[in-house]
């Protein structure tokens, strides 16, 4: 057993600061002396010194360190017979245990996708001939490819993933975000569900999903319900998050909220999704529990977006954007795919002034997430806050044309109606559609309300509030409602419904 071997073990024990010691150690001895040892040994021991590097998470080093071993490779490759070298230990035995040169550059494409330089990672994984392709491999390179929106290639690697692993939901949640449809992805899986028992779910499970990619939040919720309603998957913490999750894009909050809550009972180290569910709670005014949810998620992990938006969600209903626009960044910074930090910040900086740059947050929000409304919401209000209605409503007439005539979009057209006295009637009109099809859901009815009160119609506005909270209680409805009681001189009882607001 030569001096190689006792560095490849400590490495395969985790002795990870040894590894980079002694490495760096024998290193130097090479570089002093190259008889010392073979290529093939000096080959092993930069890799292993690069993989101690990286587990310290000095990524740019790191893969400094691979591509100077995949240059020894080279050397390596070049040589007809594996030198012998001085500590001894047949070649043979050398050779078997070589680190993958397939491995070192996935290592060295990781590196470059934590530094965010997605084109060099994609550069590395392209020159791995597709045969050699290992299935994690494909499943970067799709990300990748995604994220630049590369999208054809993005779905040939997402589906030789499933080829390879057809259990790889990821996969199969990335071929339905790219608009492949249900049926040819469940096609794919449909070996694994007859062969293996107690898979009957999956082909329900890609409905679903298929539903939530195509914005049909409707069906989406009524599959996920009967999916987890069946007793092998009641109680499921990752079908909760998603049925709250589309719950929300539905514009339906309380059995959003209701979900998530359900679900962080169910796990109570979860932080998958609790970015949106702070964001509810701090629109509905909670801020305390929004405080008590940060902190508790710090306390799970840094290291992820979720606790920062919490965190800035609770600074931006607090008024203090400069902080919120902070925390927004720094969720960025972590995962630049989420968009709910692409959201905070662009709110944040559109409350400070800075429309343009808001603009370009919503954007990238909306590239990320095209079925979800709120993205389209806030590049709509940028540009009413920039005086560009004509831009606003393109936008509002392009979202109702492509997602339907549903209370949601309805609802942004009114919007953006509003803006435009010539326009007044037909955002009654609108709002009237909405409200006939969801009379529970706020933001029409705040908007109704809104039109009432320009039209001093404070009887019917009265009406409608009282109708909605009825049924649910609501910060804004309640305070909405106190005005129109002092328009009509009724003002203990606006006093009383401004006290349920403030509480």
């Amino acid at each position: 057993m030569n001096v190689i071997d006792h560095v490849r073990d400590m490495a395969a024990a985790g002795l990870h600061s040894n590894v980079r010691l002694v490495s760096s150690l024998l290193l130097t001895m090479s570089t002093n002396n190259p008889e010392l040892f073979s290529p093939a040994q000096k080959y092993q021991l930069l890799v292993h010194h690069a993989d101690a590097i990286f587990h310290d998470k000095e990524y740019r080093k790191a893969a400094c360190k691979y591509n100077m071993a995949l240059q020894q490779k080279k050397v390596l490759s070049k040589t007809s017979k594996v030198r012998p070298s001085s500590t001894g230990g047949p070649s043979s035995v050398q050779a078997q245990n070589l680190p993958s040169e397939i491995e070192v550059k996935y290592k060295i494409a990781e590196c470059y996708t934590i530094l965010k330089l997605d084109k060099d990672a994609i550069s590395v994984l392209d020159g791995i001939p597709s045969r050699q392709r290992t299935p994690k491999i494909n499943m970067m390179l799709a990300n990748l490819y995604r994220k630049a929106g590369q999208e054809r290639s993005a779905v040939t690697s997402y589906k030789e993933v499933l080829r390879q692993c057809p259990l790889a939901l990821d996969a199969i949640i990335g071929l339905l975000s790219l608009s492949v449809k249900g049926a040819e992805v469940a096609s794919m899986t449909m070996d694994v569900i007859q062969t293996i028992p107690n898979l009957d779910w999956l082909s329900v499970w890609i409905k679903a999903y298929a539903f939530i990619h195509g914005g049909d939040n409707h069906r989406a919720i009524n599959t996920i319900c009967s999916l987890e309603k069946k007793s092998l998957l009641r109680d499921n913490v990752n079908l909760l998050v998603s049925l709250a999750d589309v719950y929300f894009r539905a514009g339906d909050t309380k059995n959003a909220i209701l979900k998530f809550e359900q679900a962080q009972m169910l796990d109570p180290y979860l932080i998958k999704g609790m970015d949106v569910y702070g964001y509810l709670m701090a629109r509905e005014g909670h801020l305390e529990d929004v405080e008590v949810l940060g902190g508790r998620l710090f306390n799970i992990s840094d290291q992820h977006a979720e606790p920062w938006v919490i965190s800035g969600c609770h600074s931006f209903y607090s008024k203090r954007y400069s902080r919120a626009l902070y925390l927004g960044a720094k969720a960025i910074q972590l995962n630049s795919n989420s968009v709910q930090a692409l959201l905070l910040k662009g709110a944040a900086l559109r409350n400070m002034g800075r429309v343009q740059e808001a603009i370009i947050h919503f954007r990238e929000a909306m590239r990320l997430a095209p079925c979800r409304l709120d993205c389209y919401e806030g590049l709509i209000d940028c540009y009413l806050a920039s005086n560009g209605i004509r831009e606003a409503m393109g936008m509002a007439n392009n979202i109702y044309k492509t997602l339907g005539a549903n209370a949601q979009t309805l609802t942004i057209l009114a919007t953006v109606c509003l803006e435009d006295p010539m326009t007044q009637e037909k955002a009654k009109t609108l709002l009237d559609k909405a409200l006939a099809q969801r009379p529970d859901y706020i933001k029409a009815v705040v908007k109704k309300a809104e039109l009432l009160s320009r039209e001093q119609k404070y009887d019917e506005g009265i009406a409608l509030l009282r109708s909605t909270l009825a049924n649910q209680s609501d910060c804004m409805l309640h305070r909405m409602l106190g005005d129109f009681l002092v328009a009509v001189n009724d003002y203990q009882e606006a006093m009383d419904q401004y006290s349920i607001a403030l509480r």
